[in-house]
């Protein structure tokens, strides 16, 4: 039987004769598909689970399809009753459209840069002879000409050591599947048959002959969402054909490792091999490769730390790890006895999370102070030469060239300033400003603070709130709360036409630094992860209830986004606080955390998460957050757009169907409850530029019309009275 639910939803209008706004009422009736229920049960340590929505999890299906379409016709349908949705993408469109250029890089007799014109679905590489005018540039590689719609994309380049060749991957329809093309640089002509069904690659050139990459076996079933969990390295020389291709490591049943990446040192003398059963922690081997038949020799040969190889001189090598640093230093060894026992401290640990890179012969390490970059400059005997003058406070990056290059380009970007490329000369620590986007945005009329909130169990917890010069605090600002925390992953302060356009409308903008991420370290990142998952939790709750305590906005007037593990974030909180928030925008989430390890590459993220396999405690404490399992009958959620994409073999769309199916069925009251799914989409790397702004169109104009926007906030004097 199909499910009526009435959007009955606040909206203001103007009354011209006094300039304030009025509530008045307005309704959209919004019929969801029907979808059917199964009767499936998992038992798990003696508990049984139903899981009436498991036939979605099947993508290649007729049903699966039928529903899909059924959804965005429903989802569609009510977005093409907000007036200035268009207004939205129109208003989108303009801030985009403005040259986009990235930092310029030496490969062979080129200097290489990416470049967008505007609304390019994809960005375009540029070349020119160097030391010629950069003038003169011309296009070298157009993969807004691999489809007329962009949905083939660029998805990784590597150029040869003398710049000659390069290999460079494309993705289709957003897939983390990718094939690789091998190009000459002169002729710009592919010389060899593509590369097909690799995964999760780098591609890492020894000398002009060969490169080295990475992917599993094709899976039986579909290749979109069946499990891959055996990595492999292999070795590609050139003119051969990849059945051809060596087997370097990997493929041993006994040990299974889900990602194994190979590379290879500037100077062409080793290998190094980093296998890694889950998203954290590696080990490592290295191999002389002026040796024929050298052995791998072992390193590290647990996963207890993240350890890589950032520099070698001749045998010296040069480690990052976090093995008893928890914010990373860098060690020394020599590659004949490279075990931990042997490491010498060269750049020690800090209180500050460290991400060094190398350029010209010298380190540079950026170090993360409250999420904010701070970069030192040291030689290769591990002193000190001088602290980068940043142009402010914010986000650099790109610290990193050849070691025979005198300058290098970085970019630095924060929430009101738009990324700008700066020249740095290596030696006399000069930078002067590159290029600076011509963008419709006056960073002068806003304003980006960054403050300090305790989380449920006291622990501070810093957050960046921006917004427009001359706010005021009386709870009825719309504000989009954005989280990630986890996976060591930091949320740095950048730059976003979206997010421009959302500030435009008198909209805030907040990011709290969650545990789980990596802003703090290893220990930060720890506390978020496994039976501590609810600390992530508790972090984005306390961040809401800040911003409303403040009077920055109310529950009425608050969104909360986030995306992958942070649609985890979104669905965990939404669920346990459904009185928080007006909106929840859960985007390409994890949202059945029994199953999550069964699809793909999933089963890489039981460090962050546990499976329910492990043991009952694990078991009930994802039973007890999992959003698709606990959606109760009789609750009223917050106004709700899922969004996925039905080529993400990353984070399988079926846990955003199954979540969207579970609200959709027991929601009460009048907030709407839709999912809006993207065609020939991923995960979302390599998503064209015309897809992306559509999609911000409908996230702001459902969240401000959920809010209770008849018409923009910008075209309301006084919208708030």
């Amino acid at each position: 039987m199909k499910k009526l639910a009435i959007g009955i939803l606040t909206v203001i209008t103007i009354m011209s004769c006094k300039k304030e706004a009025e509530k008045k009422e307005k309704s959209i009736v919004v019929e969801y598909p029907t979808t059917t229920k199964v009767d499936t049960v998992t038992n798990y340590f003696g508990t049984n689970v139903k899981d009436p929505y498991r036939w979605l999890e099947d993508d290649r299906s007729p049903e699966t399809e039928a529903w899909v379409k059924a959804e965005n016709k429903t989802t569609y349908a009510y977005l093409d009753n907000i007036p200035y949705r268009k207004k939205l993408k129109q208003r989108l469109e303009k801030l985009w459209n403005y040259e986009k250029i990235g930092a310029p890089f030496v490969e062979g007799d080129y200097t290489y840069f990416y470049k967008n014109d505007g609304l390019q679905n994809q960005y375009v590489i540029y070349r020119y002879k160097t030391g010629e005018d950069p003038n003169t540039a011309t296009v070298f590689l157009d993969p807004n000409t691999f489809k007329e719609d962009g949905t083939i994309s660029l998805g990784g380049t590597s150029f040869s050591k003398d710049g000659k060749t390069l290999a460079y991957a494309i993705s289709e329809g957003g897939s983390d599947w990718r094939k690789i093309l091998v190009m000459d640089t002169e002729s710009k002509k592919i010389v060899e048959d593509t590369l097909i069904d690799i995964k999760f690659s780098g591609m890492s050139w020894y000398k002009n002959e060969g490169f080295y990459y990475s992917s599993y076996d094709k899976p039986k079933g579909s290749e979109l969402s069946a499990k891959t969990d055996q990595h492999k390295v292999y070795y590609h020389k050139l003119g051969t054909s990849q059945k051809e291709d060596q087997l370097i490591f990997g493929g041993t049943p006994s040990q299974k490792h889900r990602y194994i990446y190979g590379s290879v040192t500037e100077d062409d003398r080793y290998l190094l091999i980093s296998p890694r059963v889950s998203t954290s922690g590696n080990k490592l081997y290295i191999k002389d490769l002026t040796q024929p038949n050298s052995k791998l020799v072992e390193i590290i040969g647990n996963t207890d730390s993240d350890t890589y190889l950032i520099e070698n001189q001749g045998s010296k090598l040069f480690l990052v790890t976090n093995l008893n640093a928890p914010n990373k230093k860098i060690v020394t060894v020599d590659a004949s006895n490279p075990t931990p026992e042997n490491w010498v401290d060269f750049i020690p640990e800090t209180k500050n999370v460290l991400s060094p890179s190398t350029a010209g012969g010298y380190f540079f390490t950026e170090y993360m102070v409250d999420a904010v970059s701070k970069v030192m400059q040291y030689d290769y005997d591990g002193k000190l030469v001088r602290e980068v003058k940043l142009p402010g406070v914010g986000s650099a990056s790109g610290f990193g060239a050849k070691k025979e290059e005198k300058e290098l380009y970085y970019s630095f970007t924060n929430y009101v300033t738009p990324g700008s490329i700066y020249k740095y000369d290596i030696e006399t620590g000069t930078s002067e400003l590159f290029r600076k986007p011509n963008i419709d945005f006056n960073p002068e009329n806003y304003e980006s603070k960054q403050v300090f909130y305790n989380s449920k169990d006291g622990t501070k917890v810093p957050m960046i709130i921006t917004h427009k010069k001359g706010l005021t605090l009386d709870g009825k600002n719309p504000t989009i709360l954005y989280g990630y925390g986890g996976f060591n992953v930091s949320l740095t302060p950048s730059f976003s036409i979206a997010n421009a356009v959302w500030m435009e409308q008198g909209g805030i903008y907040a990011v709290p630094n969650l545990r789980g991420g990596g802003e703090y370290g290893k220990a930060w990142h720890d506390a978020g992860t496994q039976l501590k998952k609810q600390n992530v939790f508790d972090d984005f709750i306390a961040a809401a209830e800040y911003l409303i305590n403040q009077k920055y906005t109310s529950s009425d007037f608050l969104a909360i986004r986030g995306g992958s593990n942070g649609g985890l974030l979104v669905g965990a909180t939404m669920t346990q606080r459904p009185d928080l928030m007006k909106v929840a925008l859960p985007a390409v989430g994890v949202l059945d955390m029994l199953r999550y390890h069964t699809f793909t590459a999933g089963a890489g993220w039981a460090y962050d998460y546990g499976t329910a396999e492990d043991n009952k405690e694990m078991f009930d404490y994802l039973l007890g957050y999992s959003p698709v399992h606990n959606v109760k009958e009789g609750t009223q959620y917050p106004a709700t757009m899922v969004t996925t994409g039905d080529h993400d073999d990353r984070v399988v769309p079926a846990h955003s169907f199954k979540f969207a199916a579970e609200l959709q069925a027991k929601q009460t009251g009048n907030n709407p409850v839709l999912i809006r799914i993207e065609t020939d989409a991923g995960h979302g790397a390599g998503t064209p530029v015309s897809k992306t702004i559509e999609q911000y169109a409908d996230i702001y104009g459902f969240t401000l019309y959920n809010m209770g926007f008849e018409v923009l906030p910008t075209e309301i004097e006084n919208f708030k009275d």
